[in-house]
Formats: structure tokens, sequence, C-alpha cells
């Protein structure tokens, strides 16, 4: 019974030296090896053998952040012997910060980082993990502290920069490599949210009644710039007819004085020289004479000299006869109302006068300018 139950010691301490001496170290991970209490060597990926009592890998904290069944997000810590090499996220609880225009808003940043140097991590800072969220909230704290909420809202990249060249700095000496530092979210209180949504709307607002105050004003440019147009051209038109009309006007003028022109002419050869004055007033005495007579049961005084149109008359008769154009033998002038005789009057005035009624009476036109 004694010998087998130290043949069991036996086999526990085998296996004992066993385990604690051959070690197997996964790829992207490394071990502090220590020898009698001091730093010896890092054991690499793979297989390594270690003095049994006298060398042992070095235990380090870790913290990392999990969420609970309820979605309650809660840090964690262990202790392992192994050392991480890969690219780490530390993400850690949304904290308070104070602006500089005393506004208080919650921040949650995220860190991530690089083991670069495993010596230093392990025996340069204790607790790695925490000592980077405890340098990241005071360098978050410090840089909000000194800017206002809106710059705050819309400076996140200088933010994230200013914050990673500070943990960065004091990080090198613990032998990690900050990679990026990222502000997850901002969470102002709930009546600044309000206020902004409110200046948010507001402002919104102005700028559609600036839009639609510039769209008014260039519809209205664009209109009164058309009216003008318009105008201009309407003119234009209006001008250029009345400079067409004015040329067909006088063209036709022209046309009706070379008309008229030509008419006088072949009278004039058609006539005895010097007799065709004689001729167009007599033509226009005949013109004139039915107006005289227009008008019911009146009488018109015309002076002594127009009795002259009668020897007119005469004189065209006489010059039709020379001519060899068939003389008019009596014009006779009649109203609807019946013929019209002249007479002469003495008018009770200086100057003798013809008079002229519109009777049922009947004038004879003298043959000659001298019957009168």
């Amino acid at each position: 019974m004694i010998g087998l139950g130290f043949l069991l010691f036996v086999a526990l301490v085998a296996l004992f030296i066993f385990t604690s001496s051959f070690k197997i170290v996964g790829q992207a991970e490394v071990m502090v090896i220590e020898r009698l209490g001091r730093f010896h060597r890092l054991a690499r990926s793979g297989f390594n053998i270690l003095i049994p009592f006298i060398e042992r890998p070095k235990s380090i904290d870790v913290r990392f952040l999990e969420a609970d069944v309820g979605g309650q997000k809660r840090i964690a810590s262990r202790t392992t012997s192994r050392i991480d090499l890969r690219e780490q996220v530390l993400n850690f609880p949304s904290q308070p910060v104070i602006t500089k225009d005393n506004v208080t808003i919650d921040i949650d940043a995220v860190l991530y980082y690089r083991v670069a140097d495993p010596q230093k991590a392990t025996y340069s800072i204790q607790n790695l993990p925490y000592a980077l969220e405890t340098l990241t909230r005071t360098t978050l704290r410090n840089i909000v502290g000194d800017i206002e909420l809106d710059q705050t809202l819309a400076s996140r990249d200088m933010i994230n920069k200013r914050m990673r060249d500070v943990i960065e700095e004091a990080a090198v000496s613990w032998g990690v490599d900050v990679t990026r530092v990222e502000l997850q979210a901002i969470e102002p209180p709930r009546d600044i949210q309000q206020s902004m949504e409110l200046q948010m709307r507001a402002e919104r607002e102005r700028r559609a009644a600036v839009t639609n105050a510039e769209a008014g004003k260039r519809a209205a440019i664009l209109e009164s710039e058309g009216q003008r147009e318009a105008q201009v051209r309407k003119a234009e038109g209006e001008k250029e007819a009345a400079i067409l009309r004015a040329q067909g006007m006088a063209e036709a003028r022209l046309a009706l004085a070379n008309a008229e022109a030509e008419a006088l002419r072949r009278v004039a050869e058609s006539l005895p020289e010097g007799q065709a004055a004689m001729y167009l007033l007599g033509l226009k005495y005949f013109e004139a004479l039915p107006k005289l007579a227009e008008g019911k049961g009146s009488t018109v005084f015309l002076p002594a000299e127009a009795t002259g149109v009668m020897g007119a008359v005469g004189a065209l008769r006489e010059m039709l006869n020379k001519a060899g154009v068939s003389a008019v033998e009596n014009a006779n002038v009649r109203r609807s109302s019946g013929p019209v005789t002249a007479t002469t009057a003495a008018y009770p005035s200086t100057r003798p006068t013809v008079a002229v009624r519109t009777s049922d009476t009947q004038v004879s036109m003298p043959d000659h300018p001298t019957d009168r």
C-alpha cells in the first residue's frame, strides 16, 4: 500500500515537472520567462523548454469589457502569462466631461493599441490596460475642458488626434504603440439636445426662407428682363413697321404724284397752249359746286368774285370745243330734293355777292365767261 502511494506521488511530481517544463506558445503570443525571479528571456511561438523550479513565466493582468445576459457592459479582469501581440481594443464605459461653456456631456471613447515590447509592458507599468484607460479618461477631460460644446460636436477628428498624441507619448515608455483613438458617442443632456434641435430647425427654416427669397428675386429679375426684352422687341417691331408704312406711303404718294404729273402732261398736250390751268380750275369748281347746295332750305352767300366760276366753266367748254372734244352743252347740278338756282343779288354790304338758294328752281350755266 505504501509502495502504491509512493508511485502515485512520483507520477504526480513527474506530471508537474513535465507540464511546467514544456510550454507551447501560440502564434502572435509571447511569454516572459523569469529565472530565479529575474527577467531571463521571451518564449516565442512554438515549443519551449523551461528548467523546473528555476524558470517560470511572468503573470500579467488583463482588463476587458464584456456584456452580461441583460446587455449591460462591465469591465472584467483576469491574470494570464501570455501576452497577445495583436492589436487590441480597449473599450470602457462612457464618462461625464464638462466643456468650456460648463455643459456636462457623456463621451464614450475607444482605444486601439498594440504591445511592441513585452518586457517593458510587463515591468515598466503595473496593469497596463488600467493605466491606458485612466490616461485616456484624464486626457479626454483636459482636451474637452478647453473647447465649447459646439466645437466638441464638430471637432471629433481634432480631439482624436490630440488624444492619440498625448497617450502615445506616455505609452512609448510602456512598450505600447497607440494606433487609434476614437470617440464613439457624445451625448449632451436632454435639455441641451432639445435646444440644439430647435436651433437646427430654426436654421433650416432660415435657410429655406433665404432660398425661397433668392428664388423669388431671381424669378422677378428674369420676369422683368423678359418684359423689358419684350417691350424692346415690340418697340423695334413698331419702329420697323412705322418705317415700312412711311416708306410705303412715300412710294404711294410718289407714284400718285408721278401719275398726276403724267395725267397733267397728257392734258396739256391735248389742249391748246396755256389752257391746261383753266381746265383744272374748272374741274375743281365742278367738284366744289355740289357741296354748296348741301343743307335743307339754306341760302349761301358768295362774294361777287365767285361768279368767275361760271366764266371758268364757259372757258372750259370753249377749250374742249377747240380740242375736238364734244362740248358740254348744259351743266345742271341737282340735289336729291330738286335743282339748284343761282342768282345775283345785291347784298347790303360794300361787296356785291351771289346768292345761291336751295329751291326747286333751275339755274342755267353761262356759255361764255363774259355772259355774267
